[in-house]
């Protein structure tokens, strides 16, 4: 894997030099865009809007619109805006992960210490798991202002990025129903129903089977098979007949069962 940040991890007066890895990776096929008269690729170009030319990587710049002036920033103009967040994940605080809701979560990253860091690391590491804590920080990862929620997990330690607050859209703008008087039949029914369908956690007993099943079709049409199209029809159940699903329901898990 290659390393897409160095710096070091902020911790009190101890800095932690590390490398952050990215800890995901597709499960999806890996489809291409064709033109549909001759199934030519289709290829993105980044042009230049008075020109328009092709305009290479090496001469494309981040500008910023200043009372219709652009400022074009460097490399370094980012660095310089916060040299410290540049190269340091600073830990801010710790707290309890289950304090903060799933809605801020993005995107997960391994941490590997380099060589003058790993006793520090195993450290924090350890001090983690023994308090039960998370240690809550902030770098710049990007040019973009980031926090992040470093965990351990094995023997290594992740830094996931969450979301500001101020990224996070209002609830209250969607029309959704507030108090709604529930009979108590029909909680001690859906009650049953988790009671019944719960389990331990284990992340690896899901698969990403569309992936599969969209390539299972995609051999069948190499090989000139026709496909037949499932009719799926999305059926709106009226509320009077909530209970009488919650029962069928859990019968059919008892007959599964059995």
């Amino acid at each position: 894997m290659r390393a897409i940040w160095t710096g070091a991890i902020g911790f009190g007066l101890v800095n932690i030099p590390v490398k952050l890895f990215s800890a995901t990776q597709g499960s999806e096929l890996d489809l291409d865009m064709l033109d549909k008269k001759d199934h030519a690729r289709i290829r993105f170009k980044r042009v230049n809007e008075e020109t328009g030319k092709e305009v290479a990587w090496e001469n494309i710049v981040k500008g910023y619109d200043y009372n219709g002036k652009y400022i074009v920033l460097t490399d370094e103009d980012f660095e310089k805006a916060s040299p410290e967040k540049s190269k340091i994940i600073e830990i801010n605080e710790f707290v309890n992960e289950t304090d903060i809701e799933s809605i801020f979560f993005e995107v997960p990253y391994f941490m590997e210490p380099q060589k003058s860091g790993e006793k520090a690391y195993v450290l924090l590491r350890e001090a983690l798991k023994k308090t039960g804590k998370v240690g809550l920080g902030s770098f710049v990862m990007r040019s973009k202002a980031a926090l992040c929620v470093l965990k351990p997990i094995e023997n290594a330690i992740i830094l996931n990025k969450i979301r500001f607050a101020q990224e996070i859209r209002d609830v209250n703008e969607l029309n959704i129903p507030g108090k709604t008087t529930v009979k108590p039949a029909e909680m001690q029914m859906a009650t049953a129903l988790i009671n019944q369908l719960t389990g331990e956690f284990n992340i690896a007993k899901y698969k990403d089977d569309y992936s599969d099943q969209l390539l299972k079709l995609i051999q069948a049409k190499a090989k000139g098979k026709k496909i037949a199209t499932p009719h799926l029809r999305v059926v709106h159940s009226k509320t009077k007949d909530l209970m009488s699903q919650l029962k069928a329901s859990l019968d059919v898990k008892k007959k599964k069962a059995s």
